[in-house]
């Protein structure tokens, strides 16, 4: 979790991803895929908090919460940067396979949220 924590403690209130998962109630796993997934939504077309729902499986109203607790709009064009800066490091995260892909690792992650295997 140390590169969420830096960003983190960079654009947000909350310096670590324990913190910000605890405090939405979240496992800091889930945490950390919104915050990633906010990061690269962020810089495509679109309504940024709906296509990070849709890439994680998150509810929309989960997401806007992790957009708020990060600081809102300001941060995550903030973050964004960031991600913006070095993308294989996020998109590394979220393949959690290595196969190039990583739908089929957000399709997973969104099966176990809701109990499926």
């Amino acid at each position: 979790m140390g590169l969420f924590d830096g960003i983190l403690g960079q654009v947000s209130d909350h310096p670590d991803v324990a913190n910000l998962a605890a405090k939405l109630g979240l496992e800091p796993a889930q945490a950390e895929k919104a915050i990633a997934a906010l990061g690269l939504a962020h810089q495509q077309e679109g309504d940024t908090a709906e296509l990070a729902a849709e890439k994680t499986g998150l509810g929309l109203g989960t997401i806007q919460q992790v957009i708020a607790a990060i600081g809102g709009e300001g941060s995550l064009s903030q973050f964004a940067s960031l991600v913006g800066s070095d993308p294989s490091k996020f998109t590394a995260f979220l393949d959690k396979d290595g196969d190039g892909s990583v739908i089929d690792d957000l399709t997973d992650m969104a099966k176990g949220f809701f109990g499926k295997k």
